[in-house]
């Protein structure tokens, strides 16, 4: 099926995938399709083992799939190769994790432009100037992980994710290893990105304020997509839940 013509930052159609074999056979996701549209944030929630981080890791091309499809943009990735994927992930893709994931040794600002050191590019300075001040870290980025906030740290990655003006970035839980007040600074600068930069996020979260962050909210169940939330609140992210979770029980 080819891409749409309207602009996406990314889709998937028909995304099956299992995890074992024969009787222990475990089906993540069970023919998922769904449309990023770029310059959006699109929250993914669901309960524990619905499939919405598998789903990220498969867009994202970190993990393979059983049959589907996934685009970047006009891209199909599900036929790459290996070296094809990791150029994409490289250069096309930023990623944001709940563990921060930065390099102990390395200060800030080499952990901000790290992607592009080891791809060999050097950064834009002043694209890496506004990625910097926009997350808050200019004083700080001659610190080493161990001397900066969780907050801070995650800050970094962020500020990582978007050093290569990536086409999207995917965010897994990026906010569950911090307090409430790291956790607002964090989203909002999310929704930031989205705002003032015209960047693409999608956040797997299980948190209905988080949610309430992002301009969409898609709900998994099961591996499958069992509904979709528009400007969402956090009392409308919790009303959906609870009305998923009785007809589930229905």
């Amino acid at each position: 099926m080819p891409p749409t013509t309207t602009a996406s930052a990314a889709r998937a159609e028909s995304l099956v995938k299992r995890y074992g074999s024969g009787q222990t056979a475990v089906t993540a996701l069970d023919g998922v399709s769904i449309e990023i549209p770029a310059g959006s944030f699109t929250s993914v929630m669901g309960p524990s083992g619905s499939g919405k981080s598998t789903l990220l890791h498969c867009m994202a091309g970190l993990d393979s799939t059983d049959s589907g499809q996934v685009w970047i943009a006009d891209d199909e990735i599900t036929s790459m190769g290996d070296r094809q994927l990791t150029k994409l992930r490289r250069d096309r893709i930023g990623f944001v994790f709940q563990a921060f994931n930065l390099l102990p040794v390395l200060t800030a600002a080499r952990n901000v432009t790290l992607p592009l050191d080891i791809a060999g590019r050097t950064a834009d300075r002043d694209w890496l100037a506004t990625v910097v001040e926009t997350v808050g870290l200019t004083d700080r980025m001659s610190h080493r992980p161990s001397e900066l906030s969780g907050g801070q740290q995650q800050r970094v990655a962020i500020a990582r994710a978007l050093v290569s003006r990536p086409a999207i970035v995917f965010a897994d839980e990026p906010t569950g290893n911090l307090d409430s007040r790291a956790s607002a600074e964090v989203l909002d600068l999310l929704r930031r990105c989205v705002s003032d930069f015209g960047q693409t996020v999608v956040m797997v979260t299980h948190d209905p304020l988080a949610a309430s962050y992002s301009d969409r909210v898609v709900f998994l169940a099961d591996g499958q997509i069992v509904g979709t939330l528009e400007s969402p609140s956090p009392q409308t992210v919790i009303d959906r839940m609870r009305s998923l979770a009785d007809a589930n029980r229905g």
